[in-house]
């Protein structure tokens, strides 16, 4: 991913105001994110616990979402997937990221979910930068090329859902 300004990631949303997305936090360490091993950009809102965004490019712009995520309650033991990386953690790690649609329908209420990594860090999973908190990667007979297609074909899913 190339690197973004706090410029392109504000006039990147689709899902919301443009008041809203003036007053969003953008993430203050733009400069050192490593940007050759993202896929897309995500973070959690650190103001508000429930709220996280993702910048990606989608037909060659970029494209921000908002979205909402409710905290994890699942017993200690409970492990889940993340629908985009395939990467699996315990409780809290994978959370329904919910968006609202763009255009019309957002308007009036309509949303789309996914269960997706909750910090957001799908690329640095699937390329091993990070590991999951007790959680794991499935050892795979892909490449780490097919992996990241793979990753980036469900998170393009994804976004075509928020435009349906």
């Amino acid at each position: 991913m190339q690197p973004l300004t706090e410029q392109d990631i504000r006039a990147s949303f689709v899902n919301c105001s443009k008041g809203e997305a003036k007053r969003l936090a953008v993430p203050r360490d733009l400069d050192g994110r490593p940007w050759d091993d993202l896929d897309f950009l995500g973070w959690r809102d650190p103001g508000a616990p429930d709220r996280s965004y993702l910048v990606a490019e989608r037909d060659g712009r970029l494209v921000g979402l908002a979205m909402r995520f409710q905290a994890a309650q699942r017993g200690f033991l409970h492990r889940s997937m993340c629908s985009l990386c395939l990467t699996t953690h315990p409780r809290g790690g994978v959370s329904l990221m919910t968006a609202r649609k763009a255009g019309p329908a957002g308007r009036e209420g309509n949303s789309v979910g996914a269960y997706m990594c909750t910090d957001l860090a799908c690329s640095l999973y699937v390329r091993g930068k990070k590991a999951p908190e007790a959680g794991s990667r499935f050892e795979e007979s892909l490449t780490l090329e097919e992996q990241i297609a793979r990753t980036t074909g469900h998170l393009a899913a994804f976004l075509d859902k928020v435009y349906a």
